[in-house]
C-alpha cells in the first residue's frame, strides 16, 4: 500500500522536479508495494504538473490524494491513457508535442506561456509579451486593450487555426463566427412585439486561464498541455498598468474589473480572445436558448450583447432577473443599469440595427451623419474631416458605408457617390 497522501506530497516538494529526482525521494518512505508503484505514482505526478505546482501545501496534498485513490491499474509503469479527444484539434498529447507544433523550443514555449507567472510583475517593455492602454468605454468604466507583441499574436494565430477554429460554437453566438455577424443576429429579432436586450459586464476579463485550460481538457489535452495551451492565451496585468486606470464614475464596476485583470485573464486585443470567448459561453447560450424556447422566444448572443424577443406579452422582468441569474452561474455578470426593454413602439435596436421592420438598417440619423460627412469631406478634403485621426480614412468611410447602407439599395447609392467625389490626393 502506497505511503499516506501528506508523506508523497511532502517528498515531491523537497528537490528537483524530474523523474529521477521524484523517484529517489519517494522510495525513502515505507508502504510502497515496489517499484512498479513508485514509478507510477511519479510519471502521473510528472504527467499531470510539468513543473513543481505552486498551489498551497494542503490543496497539493489534497490532489496527490485523488491521484493515490485512482484504481491500481492507473498507477502501473508504462505511458498514461491515451486522450479521447472530442473535436478535430491538433493531437498533442505533451508539451514537447506543443512546442514542436508551433515550432519553439521547450524554453522558448514556457517564457511566452509564462509557465512560473515570472511575468506579472513585468511592467510593459522588452521583457513584456503585451502593450497595454487604457481607453474610454459607452458605460463609463474604463477598458484596457492588451496587444500581443508580434511573435507571440502569431503563436496565437496558429493556435487558432489548429485548435480553436475547430472546436465548435452554439448556434446563437453570432460574434466573430464565420458566416454570422451583426445583420444575422439583427435579422433573428426583426420585427418582434418585444425586443429585450442585456450586456455582460468585463466580458473578456471574467475568462480565466483555468476556464480555458477547463476547456482544453475536454477537447483531449492532458493536464500539462492544456495548462500551457492556456498559458499562452490569458495574461496577468501588472500592478503598474493597474495603477494607471482611469478614474470612474461609478467605482464599483472599476474595482471589480482591477480585480480581475490583476489575475490571468482573456486580454482584450488578442487575436484568439474572440473565439475562446465564444466557446467559454456555450454553456450560457445553451442555457439562455432552453430559457428562450420555454417562453416562446428567441435567442441570439454578438460577444457581450444578449438579445431576446418575442411576443408582446414576453415577461420581460422576470426574463431579465433569469437571465441575470444563470450568467451568474456560469461565471459572468450582466452590467446593472443597461438592460433595455423595447416593444414595437418604441425603436428597437440590435447591434446598432433599428429592427422594427422585417429589414433591419441603420437609424435615419447614422445615415444623415454619414452622408454629411461625405459631403463635407468632398468640399473641405477628407483630412479636415478625419477628426478621429484614423489612419486609413478611406478605408474607414468605405466601411461605415457598407454598413449604413445595408438592406437600403438607395441609400448605398446615394453615399456612394457622394463617396466617388472625394479627392484623396
Amino acid at each position: 500500500m502506497a505511503p499516506g497522501a501528506q508523506v508523497v506530497a511532502a517528498l515531491a516538494r523537497q528537490g528537483r522536479w524530474d523523474t529521477v529526482s521524484l523517484t529517489d525521494r519517494l522510495a525513502v518512505a515505507s508502504g510502497w508495494s515496489g517499484p512498479e508503484e513508485i514509478a507510477g505514482v511519479v510519471g502521473h505526478l510528472v504527467g499531470r504538473w510539468r513543473r513543481e505546482p505552486t498551489v498551497p501545501d494542503d490543496l497539493f496534498a489534497a490532489q496527490v490524494a485523488e491521484l493515490l485513490a485512482l484504481p491500481r491499474r492507473h498507477l502501473r509503469v508504462g505511458a498514461p491513457p491515451e486522450p479521447v479527444w472530442r473535436w478535430p484539434v491538433a493531437r498533442w498529447t505533451d508539451v514537447a508535442m506543443v512546442a514542436r507544433g508551433l515550432h519553439l523550443d521547450e524554453g522558448e514555449l514556457a517564457w511566452f506561456a509564462d509557465t512560473g507567472g515570472w511575468l506579472r510583475h513585468v511592467p510593459d517593455g522588452p521583457l513584456g509579451h503585451y502593450r497595454r492602454r487604457w481607453t474610454a468605454s459607452r458605460p463609463g468604466t474604463p477598458r484596457l486593450i492588451e496587444a500581443p507583441a508580434p511573435r507571440l499574436a502569431e503563436l496565437q494565430r496558429r493556435l487558432l487555426r489548429r485548435v480553436l477554429d475547430r472546436i465548435p460554437v452554439h448556434p446563437a453566438a453570432h460574434g466573430y463566427v464565420p458566416g454570422r455577424g451583426p445583420r444575422t443576429l439583427a435579422l433573428l429579432h426583426a420585427a418582434r412585439p418585444m425586443v429585450l436586450r442585456l450586456d455582460l459586464e468585463g466580458f473578456f476579463s471574467h475568462v480565466t486561464g483555468a476556464r480555458i485550460a477547463g476547456l482544453l481538457r475536454t477537447a483531449g489535452y492532458p493536464e500539462a498541455v492544456a495548462t500551457t495551451l492556456a498559458g499562452l492565451l490569458v495574461t496577468a496585468t501588472p500592478p503598474a498598468v493597474l495603477r494607471a486606470c482611469p478614474p470612474a464614475a461609478d467605482p464599483q464596476p472599476r474595482r471589480r474589473l482591477l480585480d480581475r485583470l490583476a489575475a490571468p485573464h482573456l486580454p482584450q486585443g488578442a487575436p484568439t480572445s474572440p473565439a475562446v470567448a465564444n466557446l467559454l459561453t456555450h454553456r450560457l447560450d445553451r442555457r439562455l436558448s432552453g430559457l428562450a424556447a420555454a417562453v416562446g422566444a428567441r435567442y441570439g448572443r454578438y460577444a457581450d450583447d444578449l438579445v431576446l424577443s418575442g411576443a408582446a406579452n414576453l415577461p420581460v422582468h422576470g426574463l431579465a432577473a433569469r437571465v441575470a441569474a444563470i450568467a451568474r452561474e456560469e461565471g459572468f455578470r450582466v452590467r446593472p443599469g443597461k438592460t433595455r426593454i423595447a416593444p414595437a413602439h418604441h425603436r428597437q435596436r440590435v447591434t446598432g440595427l433599428v429592427v422594427n421592420s422585417g429589414s433591419p438598417a441603420a437609424s435615419r440619423r447614422d445615415y444623415d451623419d454619414l452622408r454629411a460627412l461625405l459631403h463635407n469631406a468632398a468640399r473641405t478634403g477628407p483630412a479636415a474631416q478625419n477628426r478621429a485621426g484614423h489612419p486609413a480614412f478611406r478605408e474607414h468611410l468605405a466601411g461605415r458605408i457598407a454598413w449604413v447602407g445595408g438592406g437600403r439599395p438607395r441609400r448605398a447609392e446615394v453615399l456612394r457617390s457622394l463617396f466617388d467625389a472625394i479627392c484623396w490626393d
